[in-house]
């Protein structure tokens, strides 16, 4: 149920998020969702593919920095009040959020939060025992 994500380590200045994403093109790895979060001398620039051993191979051969983690793709109704329903959930059973970003896919009514907890199987345990989906990382790198 893991989504696999590639945070790739960036110096702050200006055209390096271009190169990623050119080096990302030039390897036909297509982005699904993405966000970039900085400091003053670099930036997080985490991103979900839909080919992750592509894109790792390409950044490995372009010398760039970064590691792999897994995540959680949480379908959340896209209306007023969708996510705070989720995080009423999440906040009765305890789990911590360490971060998250969203994206709304081309799902009539749905949107994607992409979650990292700091214990995922008890997160799936917790979401699913209360009949919220949890995407697969293949369903979701098509979408």
């Amino acid at each position: 149920m893991f989504v696999k994500q590639l945070s790739i380590f960036l110096e702050n200045k200006v055209g390096r998020l271009k190169e990623v994403t050119q080096l990302l093109k030039d390897n036909d790895v297509n982005i699904r969702t993405l966000t970039l979060s900085d400091t003053t001398d670099f930036g997080i620039l985490r991103i979900i593919v839909d080919n992750c051993a592509k894109a790792e191979r390409a950044l490995k051969g372009q010398g760039y920095t970064f590691s792999k983690t897994d995540v959680l793709a949480v379908e959340i109704k896209d209306e007023p009040g969708g996510l705070n329903t989720v995080l009423e959930i999440v906040d009765r059973s305890g789990l911590n959020i360490e971060y998250l970003y969203a994206f709304v896919p081309s799902r009539q009514g749905m949107a994607v939060n992409i979650f990292r907890f700091d214990n995922l199987e008890a997160a799936i345990k917790v979401l699913t025992e209360n009949n919220i989906k949890v995407i697969q990382g293949d369903e979701l790198y098509q979408l």
